[in-house]
């Protein structure tokens, strides 16, 4: 990466901590040493990890002339946090004439983007895979780069409560503390203040809240979407309520886009939600998965609880 002149970094369709995190720590790595990098994301780049941007210019519009520009001159693509055509959407078709480097920690799909790949289904988040990289290079660590792979970990991980907070993954937070991350700071800044409006829809969903046989599943109401005038980021961790009712081991959130709908699953570890999710044309990790389905909420709502509640049963015969 370091001999490229011009970078172009993108990650996920609705972009997530680690995605954002691990593209602002090589952009501020690439930066440091002397390389043009610019961030162009197949959807918007998330208000709430807008603070780990030491400039919002290295943020380029996919829908704009000026990243149309960036990528025709740029030498190199890098993929982070996906490693799969459909999920960078319009940005495929910009980089389709670079070489491409792909950082990823998910299972491999269906449609695996080309080039160099450094894929580790082990690996906590990508931000732990940067950290592997950019330890193998020589230069100056940036602050932005410190503070944004500790981020990247920290949501990945659910603040270091789920089962990927290896004893690798703390481990490598422990150093970025020693290298001059403030645990404190970055864990108010990603968590510690939201909008009212985050608040407000989390209220309107709860009163869908329901549980059966393991399954635990929330709908955000589309008209209350609308009112409150929310955003995708809006919905960072509403999953973590069905998911915490005793006894579910399947924890699903349901919400209509203009796409379809969206589903997030959550699993304690009895099922593959990953397996599950690719019932439906989406994917992920085994613990924490998302597709997109076509169909009414009523009609996806029905066959995605009625199949996770045939995977918990499967499940628990096993174990």
């Amino acid at each position: 990466m370091r001999a490229s002149r011009s970078c172009i970094l993108t990650t996920h369709i609705n972009a997530d901590g680690d995605g954002v995190g691990s593209q602002i720590a090589v952009a501020a790595w690439l930066r440091a040493n002397g390389t043009e990098a610019w961030i162009v994301n197949p959807t918007g780049y998330p208000g709430n990890f807008r603070f780990l941007l030491p400039e919002d210019s290295w943020v380029l519009d996919a829908g704009k002339k000026r990243a149309r520009n960036a990528c025709a001159n740029a030498d190199l693509a890098v993929v982070l946090d996906t490693g799969e055509v459909d999920r960078i959407g319009r940005v495929k078709s910009m980089i389709d004439h670079l070489p491409m480097v792909v950082v990823d920690h998910h299972p491999p799909g269906d449609q695996p983007l080309g080039g160099i790949s450094f894929r580790d289904a082990g690996a906590s988040a990508t931000g732990e895979m940067v950290y592997d990289l950019l330890l193998a290079t020589k230069g100056p660590w940036p602050q932005e780069s410190l503070d944004a792979m500790y981020v990247a970990i920290l949501t990945d991980t659910g603040s270091f409560r789920f089962g990927n907070s290896t004893p690798l993954a703390h481990q490598v937070a422990g150093e970025l503390i020693r290298r001059g991350c403030d645990p404190e700071e970055l864990y108010r800044k990603v968590y510690g203040q939201a909008p009212i409006r985050r608040f407000q829809l989390l209220r309107a969903a709860l009163g869908t809240l329901e549980a059966e046989d393991g399954v635990g599943w929330m709908t955000v109401p589309p008209d209350d979407f609308e009112r409150l005038e929310a955003v995708g980021e809006d919905l960072e961790g509403l999953v973590d309520y069905p998911r915490s009712i005793e006894g579910v081991r399947v924890a699903l959130l349901f919400r209509a886009t203009p796409r379809g709908i969206k589903i997030s699953l959550r699993s304690d570890g009895v099922v593959d939600v990953n397996a599950l999710a690719r019932e439906f044309g989406g994917g992920g990790h085994v613990r924490a998965s998302g597709a997109l389905i076509e169909g009414t909420l009523e009609e996806v709502r029905e066959r995605v609880v009625a199949a996770a509640r045939s995977a918990v049963q499967a499940g628990l015969a096993v174990t």
